[in-house]
């Protein structure tokens, strides 16, 4: 693979990345401005006051609050946001004002509860994603603890000045409190991150770096209430908005019938026997139904749906039943396979037949007894190595995740410094 394959940036990483060097917000319309951030924030002015979109991140809230400054064009009266992860609300404190007024569904505060009472644990997996994508300052604030003043359960309806504000409930997308802001006058849908953080492709219906699942058919139901709008402009959390109310329609119903043809072949594996493993790796979506594979992957999303509908016992070994993972006879079967250097060996037999993941196997094997042990650790290298280029570098928390483990292989190689 050559450097500039390995290199390559994932989709996600530039779009969270696409604010840094922004130097005045981005007109959307005559009324509507962006400030990019992780995640992007959105003023919309009316003659009696205006009215933001979620507020970007904490570290990032008052450049985001001086390039909307100068768009801006009376008091701040609202706040809507569209989800409760912390690059959408984290600017929430820094430019409100007095007597805005802010709107969430009805399970955004437990959403962040979740977040604040996990912190040590997602912040850990986190950072192994994210450190490398995200800049942050040497002490980042934590998350601030928002309870909006108003509360959406379905669906809740203002007009403000000339403007009408449809906030309609849409969970299932990138988080189980997301809501859609519908203009109907206008016809313009902010969706945040529904549809995930990139358009037009998988979700990611249980993340890698942990989360509460999202369910299928909830994002399903969200997807085609959205769908129904009708809308002519669509402003999404990251990224450029989608203009045209036939480009909107076809995108949306090919995510659609994407997600749907996923649902329905997992279902029909589970009905005539096969395992979760056998699925994902055989469930593929037509061409004509292709998307993108940026956040969630179609994998996954077998993996995700398939554990929905059945749970977490797979119905393949007793031990699962219990608290002693199989790693518990690691020593024993190195002992039997005569050394880790026996398993490292096999399993670079394994990498040659162009089956690195079954290598791997062998290697947390003999890693998990010798975890120092060099030609395990430089098989381990060349197998990760093999698998960033099978990948593509497309999927953000595939690529961070790979590129981390490589990173730590080599560190595990590198000579010791004497002291």
């Amino acid at each position: 693979m050559s450097t500039q394959q390995e290199d390559r940036k994932p989709v996600l990483a530039s779009l969270v990345q696409a604010g840094d060097q922004q130097k005045e917000a981005e007109r959307i319309t005559d009324f509507i401005f962006m400030a990019k951030d992780i995640s992007n924030a959105y003023l919309v002015t009316t003659s009696a006051g205006d009215v933001m979109v979620n507020t970007g991140f904490m570290d990032n809230a008052e450049r985001t609050k001086g390039l909307l400054a100068p768009k801006r064009t009376g008091a701040l009266r609202y706040i809507i946001l569209t989800q409760a992860h912390p690059d959408h609300y984290g600017g929430v404190p820094t430019v409100r004002e007095s007597g805005t007024q802010v709107i969430g569904e009805r399970r955004f505060v437990n959403t962040w509860r979740y977040f604040r009472d996990l912190g040590p644990y997602i912040g850990r997996r986190s950072a192994k994603l994210w450190s490398g994508t995200v800049k942050r300052g040497a002490n980042p604030p934590p998350p601030p603890e928002v309870v909006p003043e108003i509360v959406v359960d379905r669906r809740h309806e203002f007009e403000l000045g000339e403007r009408r504000f449809e906030v309609i409930s849409t969970p299932g997308g990138e988080t189980l409190d997301s809501l859609t802001v519908w203009m109907p006058k206008e016809r313009v849908a902010f969706t945040g991150n529904l549809f995930g953080p990139v358009f037009l492709a998988i979700p990611n219906l249980v993340t890698v770096r942990g989360d509460k699942p999202r369910l299928v058919q909830r994002y399903l139901t969200s997807l085609d209430t959205v769908r129904k709008l009708g809308a002519e402009l669509l402003i999404t959390g990251h990224g450029d908005p989608i203009r045209g109310a036939d480009k909107i329609r076809a995108s949306l119903d090919k995510m659609y019938a994407a997600v749907s043809y996923v649902n329905d072949a997992v279902i029909s594996g589970m009905n005539a026997g096969k395992d979760v493993h056998t699925l994902m790796r055989e469930i593929k979506l037509p061409e004509e139904l292709k998307i993108g594979e940026f956040h969630g992957k179609v994998s996954w999303a077998v993996r995700a749906i398939w554990e929905e509908y059945s749970g977490w016992f797979h119905y393949d070994s007793t031990t699962s039943l219990y608290g002693v993972p199989r790693s518990s006879v690691d020593a024993d079967l190195v002992e039997l396979a005569g050394g880790a250097g026996a398993l490292a060996a096999r399993a670079r037999k394994k990498l040659g037949e162009g089956r690195p993941l079954e290598a791997l196997h062998l290697l947390d094997i003999a890693l998990g007894t010798e975890r120092t042990n060099p030609d395990a650790l430089a098989v381990k290298k060349d197998a990760l190595q093999a698998l960033l280029r099978e990948s593509g570098g497309q999927n953000l928390s595939e690529t961070m995740w790979l590129k981390s483990e490589i990173a730590a292989a080599e560190a595990a190689l590198a000579p010791r410094q004497p002291s």
